[in-house]
């Protein structure tokens, strides 16, 4: 699987990249009505209890408009923040602090909001079982949304289509037989993990028993899962999907699945509320 690794370099660019698409082509026009020179000192507050994250892409942001600005965090990045809690101290003109507000906070709230999420879920399940995201992501956010899984204490799923083979119902609805598409893959492996998705106990029954590394139990119900399981868990390691939520992962979790992967921890995403006050 491919490593997902956030370099200063690459939040750098990422910032430069949202600071042109808010600028373009004429700058904070409001902002520049403001005193160049005035100074002051600003509070990055959460408005509600979750992990902040993202702390890195805020302070970036600042030290691109103005190297000047200080931005000293006041929490870890990934550590749990109530509300009301003072999570930066930002210090320098005002005019380039308020340039770069919504790009700093648009950053930490995403990041933040699906850190949150994914924290809520590891918790419901406990430690046997992990929680893991999917290719359910932002066309060209997908990096920085498996790094706020992670920081939730989630697992990242494969990041791009050459990491894994991950043989889904259209794969299999379109070779007609379910072993012949598993043994092709077999012989194609190289080193990279197969993962063979079911929607019944008929097409495990099918392929248990060939060597490939996972088996993806979709949208079955807890007693097909539990059955499902029994079966395969000697022989490969076990992954749950489809319509998960808060409300059932934990019933989930309780057929001994040793995965279960929420695609809504990236496609669903309730940012979390944080703001500038001065």
């Amino acid at each position: 699987m491919s490593k997902i690794q956030l370099s200063k370099n690459f939040i750098r660019n990422t910032c430069k990249l949202a600071l042109a698409e808010d600028l373009y082509p004429s700058g904070d026009i409001t902002s520049n009505l403001l005193d160049n020179d005035s100074i002051k000192k600003i509070k990055l507050i959460s408005n509600q209890k979750g992990i902040i994250g993202g702390l890195e892409f805020a302070k970036q942001t600042f030290n691109l408009l103005d190297k000047k600005i200080k931005f000293i965090s006041k929490k870890k990045e990934g550590s749990l923040v109530n509300k009301r809690s003072i999570v930066a101290i930002i210090e320098g003109k005002i005019k380039n602090i308020l340039i770069g507000e919504r790009v700093a906070l648009n950053f930490v709230s995403h990041i933040s909001g699906i850190a949150t999420k994914t924290n809520q879920f590891v918790k419901k399940v406990g430690k046997k079982t992990k929680i893991c995201c999917t290719r359910k992501t932002i066309p060209n956010l997908r990096v920085i949304q498996k790094y706020a899984v992670k920081l939730g204490g989630g697992t990242n799923h494969r990041f791009n289509l050459s990491d894994e083979f991950l043989i889904k119902d259209n794969h299999i609805a379109s070779s007609k037989k379910i072993e012949e598409i598993v043994k092709k893959a077999i012989k194609s492996k190289k080193g990279k993990k197969i993962i063979v998705e079911v929607d019944n106990l008929n097409q495990l029954k099918k392929i248990n028993g060939l060597k490939f590394d996972r088996i993806l139990f979709d949208n079955m119900n807890t007693k097909n899962l539990r059955a499902g399981v029994k079966l395969a868990k000697k022989l490969y390691e076990t992954e749950a999907s489809g319509g998960v939520t808060l409300n059932n992962v934990r019933k989930i979790a309780g057929t001994g699945v040793n995965r279960i992967s929420v695609g809504a921890l990236t496609h669903n995403i309730n940012s979390l509320d944080v703001k500038l006050e001065i």
